[in-house]
Parts: structure tokens; C-alpha cells; sequence
């Protein structure tokens, strides 16, 4: 049975690219039933787009969002930095879809300011062959990471993520994070928000961040390259969906049963004591 969701941001999907877990995002589209689906940018990966990589999961995933729109369920899809080709046709209204640079939208009589984030990006402003050469780097750093974890899983090891324990071991990736969130989260309360969301940087993320000035909820869709995560939010609450924790509770409850009928078994044969 399909969950039923007020509204769902998904960002950095980068669909194009050998880090996207397709599949895994379409096992998790078809549990869900949005009435808002936000897409906040980065969805698919123009700028490292080749004719000759484009998996047919990843056509299943264009797919699956057309059919939201068929569906009648409101679209919206925020450009970010790696499809920022699509900036030059914003605004754009079809029907149920919208194509925007950003938005503020009201949930429960709260103003939620919504945009991909990419422009707190210094190497998006002033060194963007930069930016295009780490996204190249970043990929390759990620197909790697594919390669390392398919020898871990041989030889029945614990997965790792080569990408996140660079950005915690160096200093100035730590204090990039750190820096984009507070100026979001400025920003923010600056022009009297009340939610900040962005994506961008691939760190799902929810925390309030309070001054003098007044109070911001911070909140960061993650990516599905690293943490395959999204934002959801209903009943007044917002909640990060963790794909791989998902997972794991799935198989835990199809294993303890199995566990449980096991025990009895045991304790039902076991030698009565004299």
C-alpha cells in the first residue's frame, strides 16, 4: 500500500551519470503518493550527459515522473546548477507542471522558501570550469567507490563511502557545508521565512538555527548518488526517508518472524528436566 505524502522534495538525482541509483529510486516512487512532488534541482545531469550512458532504469525514472503529472499530482521542478540549461525557459507552466528557478509555497500557514542552493556556491559564480571539473572528478571518485564496495561485499565486508570520509577528514569541505547552511539559514530569516529548503550539496540535513532576529527550520533533501534520501512532509512534520534504512527494516521484518518461529520450535523440542 502506497503512503500517502502532503509533499515530497527530491534533488540530486543527477540521472545521466554511473552514481545514480535509479532503481533504487523507482523501488521507492512506487511506495509513495505524493499531492506535491518537488524536484529541487540537479534531476538530471545536463552537464555530464553522454548519449552512449543512459541506463534504461534512468528512462524508467522520466517515466515514473511523467506519469505523476498524468496522474494529476502537482510537479514542480526547481533547476539547479547541473541542469541549469533549463533556467533559459523559466518560468514555465503545463497544466499541473511548473518549471522554476525557486518558490515560496505555504504549508500550514508557513512560508517555505524553496530553491536548489547552488547559488551560495562561490565556484558557481566566479570559477564554473571549476565547479565542471570537480563534477567529473566527483564521478569518477564515485564509480570507484563502486568498485571498492564490490570487493568489500566479496569478501563480506562493511560498505564505506569514499566521497563522505574526504568531505569529513578535509577542513575547508566541513566549513563549505557549514558556511552554505548558515547563509541559507540567514538569509532566510532575514526575509522573515519560516523554511528554508535546499539540496545541492548532498547532505540531508533538518535542524532549526535561532537569533536574535527570529528562528529558521533548515532542511536538506540530500542526494541519490551518496545517502539516497528525500524530504517528506506531512501532518505538519517534515522527516528525512532514508532509502538504505528503509531497506533494512524491510528485511528485519521479514527475518524475525522467521526468528521467532525458530525459538519456538527450539524451546517446543527441547528435552523436558527431570
Amino acid at each position: 500500500m502506497k503512503r500517502i505524502l502532503d509533499t515530497l522534495i527530491l534533488s540530486d538525482i543527477h540521472l545521466g551519470t554511473v552514481g545514480c541509483h535509479a532503481e533504487e529510486l523507482l523501488e521507492y516512487l512506487d511506495s509513495v503518493e505524493p499531492r506535491h512532488l518537488i524536484l529541487n534541482g540537479d534531476i538530471v545531469d545536463i552537464w555530464n550527459f553522454r548519449k552512449f550512458y543512459w541506463p534504461e532504469a534512468h528512462m524508467k525514472v522520466i517515466k515514473r515522473l511523467l506519469q505523476f503529472i498524468t496522474d494529476g499530482i502537482e510537479v514542480t521542478y526547481m533547476t539547479g546548477n547541473h541542469d541549469e540549461l533549463l533556467r533559459k525557459i523559466t518560468p514555465l507552466h503545463i497544466g499541473n507542471f511548473h518549471l522554476r528557478n525557486k518558490m515560496v509555497i505555504n504549508l500550514d500557514g508557513k512560508k517555505v522558501w524553496v530553491f536548489h542552493g547552488d547559488v551560495f556556491d562561490i565556484t558557481m559564480k566566479h570559477s564554473k570550469w571549476l565547479a565542471k571539473l570537480g563534477a567529473v572528478g566527483y564521478d569518477i571518485l564515485i564509480l570507484l567507490n563502486r568498485l571498492v564496495n564490490w570487493g568489500l561485499d566479496l569478501i563480506g565486508r562493511k560498505r564505506i563511502s569514499l566521497s563522505k570520509r574526504i568531505k569529513d577528514s578535509v577542513k575547508k569541505a566541513v566549513s563549505f557545508i557549514d558556511d552554505f547552511e548558515m547563509t541559507a539559514m540567514e538569509l532566510a530569516i532575514q526575509n522573515h521565512f519560516d523554511v528554508v529548503v535546499n539540496g545541492h550539496i548532498h547532505q540531508p540535513k533538518i535542524r532549526t538555527y535561532t537569533t536574535e532576529k527570529g528562528e529558521v527550520l533548515y532542511v536538506n533533501s540530500g542526494d541519490w548518488i551518496e545517502n539516497l534520501t528525500s524530504l517528506e512532509y506531512n501532518n505538519g512534520e517534515w522527516n528525512i526517508f532514508d532509502y538504505r534504512k528503509w531497506k533494512a527494516e524491510e528485511e528485519a521484518e521479514k527475518v524475525l518472524p522467521k526468528l521467532a518461529e525458530t525459538l519456538e520450535f527450539e524451546i517446543y523440542n527441547e528435552p523436558a528436566l527431570i
